[in-house]
């Protein structure tokens, strides 16, 4: 029997026992689909941004903060909204393996337009260890992990570390979020990023004050050129 027929076989058997559930309508998953159910991936309200990642909306909310090189989310952020219940979902919901899943539908969608050409390898946006303890998991991690398993890029976890968490960026605004993520990371191994294009991934990107601060360290290094990937983006 085919490979393939021996894993459609199993996955037909783990659905009976286990069924799987969409993260955001709480519908029963089909053996095709991969994590959410093919009407709410429809729905998602996807950016577009991979289409022109050197130029749109994400990308110039970050210029003059960093040097960015290619900007993409995947979707829309707006609080209330289903797209919204998805990420709190993923962060908050105590789930890596969504996590992965979701990072491989990202990799997998923008690897068709081209977005990951030239890139060298993922830097996810770490936590500090209490953060990560507490919350199970660093959701920018296991994102990062499904990219690359859509991509075949290396993640490179050890590059930048967390040295300090103030309070969650999430009732923030503008000037308060900069501050509160300042000097909150630092450059623990020059070697891995040095003369590297440099993925950053993150969950969400609102002011953008989180990728400043990280990539501010990872720009220490000698001929680092720096692009950002995120699952989603809040409009201004």
């Amino acid at each position: 029997m085919p490979k393939e027929h021996i894993i459609s076989f199993w996955s037909r058997v783990l659905d009976l026992i286990s069924p799987r559930q969409c993260p955001v309508c709480g519908d029963r998953l089909g053996v095709d689909e991969r994590l959410l159910c093919t009407r709410c991936n429809v729905r998602l309200p996807r950016t577009g941004f991979a289409a022109s990642p050197y130029d749109n909306e994400m990308a110039r909310r970050l210029w003059g903060l960093m040097p960015v090189e290619r900007a993409a989310a995947l979707i829309y952020y707006e609080t209330g909204a289903e797209s919204a219940h998805l990420i709190w979902q993923l962060k908050y919901g105590g789930n890596a393996e969504a996590c992965r899943q979701m990072g491989f539908l990202v990799g997998e969608e923008l690897l068709v337009q081209g977005f990951f050409d030239d890139i060298d390898l993922i830097v996810p946006v770490p936590l500090t260890p209490d953060r990560e303890r507490f919350r199970g998991y660093n959701q920018s991690m296991e994102l990062s992990r499904g990219i690359s398993e859509a991509t075949g890029l290396s993640v490179v976890s050890s590059a930048v570390v967390r040295t300090k968490f103030s309070c969650s960026q999430t009732q923030k605004r503008g000037r308060d979020r900069l501050e509160n993520v300042r000097d909150a990371f630092k450059l623990a191994d020059v070697t891995a990023v040095a003369h590297k294009h440099v993925l950053l991934v993150d969950d969400v990107l609102t002011t953008g004050a989180t990728l400043v601060s990280c990539s501010s360290e990872i720009m220490k290094a000698d001929d680092v050129r720096i692009s950002v990937l995120t699952l989603g983006f809040t409009k201004s």
